[in-house]
């Protein structure tokens, strides 16, 4: 198992609860394919730095999880075709900072 970081934000147009409904969902893909989320830490509604998709905000979301290499594969896939997801990021965490985050056993 691997630790991953996952971020994602969510299409700004859509309400609280539509943007819920769509972390709700890519964390039951997750579930889906064997991955163990530890936490999520939810943003909320933040401004852009620069406009993307004709977009000025969007909901950020943040997910610490393990999983199989690969098996993230397929849910990254989804999120490339979403409408809803503006971008998302996975990133591999070093064994010391995995360790550090309480993921995975080990001296940190």
């Amino acid at each position: 198992m691997r630790a991953y970081e996952l971020g994602i934000i969510i299409d700004g147009g859509l309400d609280e609860n539509e943007a819920r409904a769509v972390l709700d969902r890519i964390k039951k893909q997750l579930a889906g394919v064997g991955a163990d989320i530890k936490s999520t830490d939810y943003w909320g509604k933040r401004r852009f730095a620069y406009e993307i998709n004709h977009r000025w905000e969007g909901y950020y979301a943040f997910l610490d999880l393990t999983a199989t290499p690969g098996s993230l594969d397929e849910v990254s896939r989804s999120m490339r075709l979403a409408d809803d997801v503006v971008r998302h990021l996975v990133l591999t965490l070093p064994d010391a900072e995995a360790a550090r985050r309480g993921l995975v056993a080990g001296a940190a």
